[in-house]
């Protein structure tokens, strides 16, 4: 007797972010990133076979950091993708002529001051990134990026479980946040910490929902489970708009 066996498909290969953030000190320097941004490095990511990059600036109701950082989520197969993408630009005619502005800066006048680079690999309980499904003027959105720093490696492993394992990622989910990303960050400057990004169609949709949150049964039972607690040593919030040209 042949018995038959249904194949099983392999779960999705956990996805590596780049976070990069650029520091600008004026308008003319956050100008010239975006002109870089949108005329060349997002077209070549898109030659690339990368569909999906964010662009995103400070809400404007932060009046801290508004006008001086960009933020730019670039979503890989591979780390080697990270590491090969300088010569996939290198090879790229387009990209060099769209962009010369700013890769040829002279050394007196460059178009930033600083950028700092993140680089996350995406939980098991999202392997993958999502568009937001959001119907609401882009200029309106606030996208919330959080991070979570932990007291040690092993502490903050645990918060990641509480995640994967303890059903965060699935109530976020079952309360529409719209998530696009939950991640581990493997290098970056506030280790160990891990990021993820909300998105809403406006401010008092992000209210709501984290109202909703407090108030869920769920995350009421999960938030006092014993397993979990003090696993989070510092928890910040960045408040974003996605510009016109961000592909999320």
């Amino acid at each position: 007797m042949t018995v038959a066996f249904a194949a099983v498909a392999a779960p999705p290969k956990r996805e590596f972010y780049e976070i990069k953030i650029y520091h600008v000190k004026d308008a003319d320097q956050a100008a010239r990133v975006e002109n870089y941004l949108k005329d060349a490095y997002v077209p070549a990511m898109h030659r690339a076979g990368i569909k999906n990059v964010g662009v995103f600036k400070p809400a404007a109701f932060d009046t801290v950091n508004a006008g001086k950082l960009i933020y730019v989520f670039t979503p890989l197969k591979s780390l080697e993708q990270l590491l090969d993408m300088s010569k996939t630009l290198a090879k790229d005619a387009a990209y060099a002529s769209a962009g010369k502005d700013y890769i040829d800066a002279e050394y007196k006048n460059p178009p930033y001051t600083r950028f700092e680079s993140i680089v996350l690999h995406a939980f098991t309980g999202m392997p993958m990134h999502k568009k937001p499904g959001l119907t609401g003027p882009k200029a309106d959105r606030v996208y919330e990026l959080r991070s979570y720093e932990g007291h040690t490696e092993k502490i903050y492993q645990n918060k990641v479980k509480m995640f994967n394992d303890g059903g965060e990622v699935p109530l976020f989910e079952r309360l529409g946040f719209n998530a696009v990303f939950y991640a581990e960050v493997v290098a970056g400057s506030h280790m160990p910490n891990l990021m993820y990004m909300t998105t809403f169609d406006n401010k008092a949709s992000r209210d709501e929902h984290w109202k909703a949150f407090s108030a869920d049964a769920e995350w009421n039972k999960l938030k006092v489970n014993p397993e979990y607690q003090n696993n989070v040593s510092k928890n910040t919030s960045f408040y974003l708009t996605p510009t016109d040209y961000s592909d999320i």
